[in-house]
C-alpha cells in the first residue's frame, strides 16, 4: 500500500498549472476518502481523476491536474507509461463523459507501456 494522499498533495498538483483554487471541495474530500481506503493504486488513481475531471474540483487546470495525478501514480508505482496515451485518455474521459470508475481504470491502463 502507498502513503495516504492529502488534499494538499492534490492542490499542489493543480498549482503546477494554476492557482490551486478548489471550487468543489466536497467532491475532492469524498474522492480522497475513497482513494485512501482502497488497496489498489489503480482504483485510487481512477477515483481522483474522476473527481477532478467530471466534478471540476478546481477553478482552472482540471485536465492538466488529472494528467498530473495519473503520471504521479505511474511514477510512484514505477510503471512505464506513454504520455500521449495519458493525454488521449483524459480527452476520452471528458468527451464520452465517462463516470464509471471501472471504465476510467481501463483508460488509465491503456496508457501503460506493456
Amino acid at each position: 500500500m502507498y502513503e495516504r494522499i492529502s488534499k494538499k498533495d492534490i492542490i499542489a498538483v493543480n498549482q503546477q498549472f494554476d492557482k490551486g483554487t478548489v471550487i468543489n471541495s466536497s467532491s475532492l474530500d469524498f474522492a480522497l476518502s475513497q482513494a485512501n481506503q482502497s488497496k489498489s493504486w489503480l482504483k485510487s488513481c481512477a477515483v481522483l481523476v474522476r473527481a477532478v475531471l467530471i466534478d471540476h474540483v478546481f477553478e482552472e487546470g482540471n485536465k492538466r491536474t488529472a494528467a498530473g495525478i495519473m503520471t504521479g501514480f505511474f511514477e510512484e508505482n514505477e510503471v512505464q507509461y506513454n504520455p500521449e496515451e495519458v493525454a488521449k485518455g483524459i480527452a476520452k474521459i471528458l468527451m464520452k463523459n465517462i463516470t464509471s470508475i471501472i471504465e476510467i481504470e481501463r483508460v488509465i491502463l491503456n496508457a501503460i507501456i506493456r
